[in-house]
């Protein structure tokens, strides 16, 4: 049986030995622990640590970046994925400005109100910045949680949902949320580790259900899986004397706000015959003399959460522009990496313009 009163105590000492140093510990101002747990949100901490400098310095507060435009905000996140997180920092940071004073809200029923700020970010915020007794549930704790009570439970329901925010806020340390918080995601990231975790090492063994039921490998337990769809996307890199074309994407999808090549998403990869002869093809080119397909670069295959994407980019210089043409953003070939853009465009850049 693991006994409750001794696990925070247990986490609190381990973490003192074992933490990582990180800029966001060494700081109760909320809105750099905002920014790092948006980041660190489906990213990995030797990932997002350069995001988070490089972010911080160009948005030092609040009032920079609610002041600044969606598509700097965005560029500013280019390679980091899940760019909804960054669309919605943009958000929140506007409306503290207009319903704050550009202060952070100290209560956490204000912040979880917050755009783009959930219960866990809320936890987080109030338990590091206000030390408020709020216990965190990201992936790394449900996990600790999962295998600590030998719990399997899905934690992908909304009856695992409530049985493990009880269990968290269960052990949660009353007089050190904060600290509490800390250790137990780190011990999650660093001990409690998906696969191969080092169980005989672990301060917690002698506690923890599932090492004694030889269980660590099976939990936690999900009870969906994803389903993965396949997408197919022909690029089409216009030059047109020493410019390019390019389109932002507007629509609810990927990458929306971003900006990428004049594209034919197709049910697979076009061969150049069924792609001349696309109808969108035919219109994106009508009334221009000359339509050269330079060469088409090798298909890419980029793996999203849900989606797969199979690209592929076929350079092509045209003579003169027509009307459709002139619909899109015209840049020059050297200017293209002012704007913000997908991982999969910035590779095909970095191949073939650098």
């Amino acid at each position: 049986m693991v006994q409750i009163s001794n696990i925070s105590g247990e986490l609190i000492k381990w973490y003192e030995q074992n933490k990582r140093e990180l800029p966001w510990r060494d700081t109760s101002d909320p809105y750099k622990i905002w920014i790092s747990e948006i980041i660190l949100q489906q990213t990995r901490v030797n990932q997002g640590l350069n995001y988070f400098i490089r972010f911080i310095e160009r948005f030092p507060n609040i009032k920079s970046l609610a002041d600044a435009n969606e598509d700097e905000v965005l560029k500013y996140w280019q390679g980091l994925g899940y760019y909804t997180r960054a669309r919605n920092l943009h958000k929140a940071a506007i409306l503290i400005v207009k319903d704050y004073d550009g202060i952070f809200p100290t209560e956490y029923n204000k912040i979880v109100k917050l755009t783009g700020i959930g219960e866990y970010t809320a936890a987080a915020i109030s338990s590091f910045a206000f030390n408020e007794p709020f216990a965190v549930l990201d992936g790394n704790v449900y996990r600790v949680i999962s295998r600590l009570f030998g719990i399997e439970t899905p934690i992908d329901t909304n009856f695992g949902k409530k049985e493990f925010a009880r269990l968290a806020q269960s052990i949660l340390s009353i007089s050190k949320p904060a600290h509490h918080n800390q250790a137990i995601m780190e011990f999650g990231a660093l001990q409690c580790i998906p696969s191969s975790p080092d169980c005989i090492n672990c301060p917690l063994k002698f506690t923890c259900r599932a090492f004694e039921l030889n269980k660590v490998s099976l939990l936690p337990v999900k009870s969906i899986k994803t389903k993965v769809s396949n997408r197919f996307f022909n690029y089409l890199f216009i030059k047109f004397q020493d410019s390019t074309y390019l389109q932002k994407r507007v629509a609810k999808d990927i990458w929306q706000n971003l900006y990428e090549f004049p594209l034919i998403e197709s049910n697979h990869l076009f061969d150049l015959d069924e792609l001349q002869g696309d109808e969108n093809f035919k219109t994106l080119f009508k009334n221009i003399d000359e339509v050269k397909i330079l060469k088409t670069i090798n298909p890419m295959k980029h793996i999203l959460s849900h989606r797969v994407i199979y690209a592929q980019f076929v350079i092509i210089k045209v003579s003169n522009e027509n009307e459709i043409l002139k619909q899109f953003i015209k840049t020059s070939m050297t200017e293209i990496d002012k704007y913000a853009i997908s991982r999969l465009m910035e590779l095909f850049i970095e191949s073939e313009l650098e």
